[in-house]
């Protein structure tokens, strides 16, 4: 499969995957009830936490597959390595799934506070979610290898088939088995076994074979050369992890698990912001550092921003909708005016807390071009030590809705503070220039634009209801998010000399 079929592949199964998780949301509501989704949040931000215990491992098996099939090591020491890689992993999972399970008991009864759900069935629940973040932690393992191993294709059409019965397929047991969390966490454990499964056999029929009289014993050698690597990129995602899962580990133990997700469910729509986004920093990393390492001072600063005006374009749209029109979104989506009524607030906080965030971020794009990211983890810390007293005093003083103001205070300061201490290092002299025509000038057309979408829709009398009028309500909201994106387009610098260059090229021809 070529280069282009693999990205093609790992995108499309990439946007299945979120976007049916997305879409199933209200069913599960509908069937299990907002208490029990609570458990099901709990359960995705455990898998998230997870992710502190994989150290590095999982790109690292990815990273030593594509070198093996390079030529720079030999079979045996790459089977050597997977070995070695299997045993931390299994140890590993063992370790985290046991003690998880061991404090089943402590986070039913004393952390999570459920009010309709017996204790005894939150109590079951956890120790399935133990047993299965268990078996897909090590899923990591494998998976590295198949990717490593470039078979992208196989992987993203296994991942759209396991999706499909985690998300879909569990439908049928809600209603005609059972709604009860721990009917859904167990079929949630066979898909996890399958899914395990099929990927150990698909990647030892990828792995070379060894003489049948050579003997792979475990053994730590193998892991010394590429502990370096692997700690270096476990200390970034650390660092991510830690940014965007603590509140939702906070917020379990402080509010009760229906409001818990209420919150959950505000979040999961505002991190379509940065799903937004994130595909332009990835694609401007490798540039910068290219532009970057020739010298090219002049080239990194245009490029970077380039690319804060191509996610203002983006993301400022995707952000003022969702602060407008949270509670009709909310509404459109779950089809629940309660739902509606209770997360809309937390949606608006957030969905403008995560612009902010989608913009700053791309200063982390300077800092790694430069090869200096002193600030980069300072940054994390200070973060955490301004958010997480702020959450814990905004949450007891107003409830859920607390945690959106912690979040967009925080990233307020961090925009308003933070980011010129960072662009005066990278960027110099041109803060302000940024600020005001690359960010500010792309905000005043948007807001312009959907304040006035706004105010039409509410002369319409195109209020959220009970009437049945879901998408029209929704197409209205996706026309005006669309129309937003072309004022930004056409109002940005990026986008008229763009314009123009097409046109050019389309009258040379």
């Amino acid at each position: 499969m070529s280069l282009k079929g693999n990205i093609f592949a790992n995108y499309v199964s990439q946007f299945y995957v979120t976007l049916l998780g997305i879409i199933m949301v209200p069913l599960y509501i509908k069937h299990m009830g907002t208490e029990a989704y609570g458990l099901v949040g709990f359960y995705a931000m455990l898998q998230a936490w997870f992710l502190l215990l994989d150290m590095g491992l999982t790109p690292t098996m990815a990273r030593e597959t594509a070198r093996f099939r390079g030529g720079a090591t030999t079979v045996l020491s790459y089977r050597r390595l997977v070995r070695a890689l299997e045993g931390v992993f299994l140890v590993v999972a063992l370790a985290g799934g046991a003690a998880l399970f061991a404090a089943s008991r402590y986070i039913a009864h004393d952390w999570l506070r459920a009010s309709h759900l017996p204790v005894a069935e939150v109590q079951t629940a956890i120790e399935l979610m133990a047993v299965i973040i268990a078996l897909r932690w090590m899923c990591g393992l494998y998976s590295g290898a198949i990717s490593g191993s470039e078979r992208l294709v196989w992987l993203g059409g296994y991942n759209i088939v396991i999706a499909s019965l985690r998300f879909v397929a569990v439908l049928p047991v809600l209603m005609f088995v059972g709604v009860t969390p721990t009917i859904f966490f167990s079929f949630q454990l066979g898909v996890a076994v399958i899914e395990i499964a099929g990927l150990i056999i698909y990647a030892y029929q990828l792995l070379p074979g060894i003489p049948s009289e050579q003997q792979l014993p475990w053994d730590w050698t193998p892991l010394k050369p590429v502990l370096k690597f692997s700690l270096s990129i476990a200390f970034t995602s650390s660092l991510w992890v830690l940014v965007t899962q603590t509140d939702k580990l906070v917020l379990s133990k402080l509010l009760p698990l229906q409001d818990y997700a209420y919150f959950i469910l505000a979040v999961l729509v505002a991190s379509g912001i940065g799903l937004i986004s994130a595909p332009i920093s990835s694609a401007l990393l490798p540039r910068m550092v290219k532009l970057n390492a020739e010298g090219d001072e002049a080239g990194v600063i245009r490029l970077y921003r380039n690319a804060t005006q191509l996610v203002c374009i983006i993301a400022i749209p995707a952000t003022l909708v969702l602060a407008f029109f949270a509670e009709q979104i909310l509404w459109a989506w779950t089809g629940d005016a309660e739902i509606a009524r209770k997360a809309a607030p937390i949606l608006m906080l957030y969905a403008l807390g995560n612009g902010m965030l989608a913009i700053g971020s791309l200063a982390y794009c300077l800092q790694f071009a430069k090869g200096d990211l002193r600030l980069h983890l300072i940054e994390t810390p200070l973060f955490l030590a301004i958010f997480l007293p702020g959450l814990l005093w905004s949450v007891g003083k107003y409830g859920i809705n607390g945690a959106g103001y912690a979040w967009l205070g925080t990233m307020a300061i961090f925009f308003v503070f933070w980011l010129p201490i960072i662009h005066h290092r990278f960027f110099k002299g041109q803060h302000i220039s940024w600020i005001v025509h690359d960010v500010g000038f792309l905000l005043g057309l948007s807001l312009c634009t959907v304040s006035l979408g706004y105010t039409l829709m509410l002369a319409t009398n195109s209020r959220i209801s009970q009437s049945g009028e879901r998408l029209p309500m929704t197409l209205m909201i996706l026309l005006l998010g669309a129309v937003t994106v072309a004022v930004s387009a056409m109002g940005s610098r990026l986008g008229r000399e763009t314009i123009h260059h097409k046109w050019q090229l389309y009258f040379h021809e």
